[in-house]
């Protein structure tokens, strides 16, 4: 869960939010396998909650298309297939070039020196790393983005795809173990995406950002 702890340490939240996040962050990482039956007495016992809170949970996570719900079996965790992953990529790929884009245009002073402390961060980072955490340094960045673009609306529904694809690289990559991403690769581009934003190159920052998305589903693809 080291990937999602900022998340929340950040936010201040009733105990359904909480509910949820934790729910959907244990969805995303596979904790919860596509398929997992979700029954409502054992996730109150596990995350020590009432009904009430678990049952919202399950409701949002109904709504992302994190779990579906069948009158007569139950509540489960969805599966995922070859369709939703062309289908999530396709859409955050020109929506998260977009973003990427506006960033560069809109970035203020202060963004501009967060991004450079991000970029010698990243420069310093060396491995081996975990899945997990080079997946959350990935996040990371692609949040910063999101915030600097200026957009509340674009942001909400980019996090909402992020989270998507981050649920169909860790089961992709757990089935797929070459799957998983270079270390130094991840850097590199997330380096040249930033030094982009920085510099104002809104033409250069949104091609980066629409490789780094439509190149790995392009390799995702070739394995499923």
């Amino acid at each position: 869960m080291m990937a999602f702890e900022a998340e929340y340490e950040d936010t201040e939240s009733t105990l359904a939010e909480r509910t949820y996040l934790r729910l959907r962050d244990d969805i995303i990482t596979t904790v919860l396998p596509p398929g997992t039956l979700l029954r409502e007495a054992e996730l109150m016992k596990r995350l020590d909650v009432g009904r009430t809170p678990v049952r919202e949970a399950i409701q949002r996570l109904q709504y992302d298309g994190f779990v579906f719900v069948s009158a007569r079996r139950g509540t489960f965790v969805s599966t995922i297939d070859i369709n939703d992953l062309t289908a999530v990529y396709e859409a955050r790929a020109r929506i998260e070039s977009w973003a990427t884009r506006l960033a560069a245009e809109r970035l203020r002073e202060f963004e501009r020196l967060e991004a450079r402390q991000l970029i010698e961060e990243l420069k310093e980072t060396t491995g081996p790393m975990a899945l997990e955490d080079i997946l959350a340094l990935d996040r990371r960045v692609h949040r910063f983005v999101y915030k600097a673009a200026k957009n509340p609306y674009l942001s909400n529904t980019l996090d909402h795809y992020h989270n998507l694809s981050l649920r169909i690289l860790y089961v992709a990559m757990k089935r797929y173990p070459t799957l998983v991403p270079r270390l130094e690769d991840v850097l590199r581009e997330q380096v040249l995406m930033l030094e982009a934003v920085c510099s104002g190159d809104a033409d250069r920052a949104e091609k980066i950002a629409m490789d780094h998305v439509a190149v790995f589903e392009v390799e995702v693809r070739k394995v499923m």
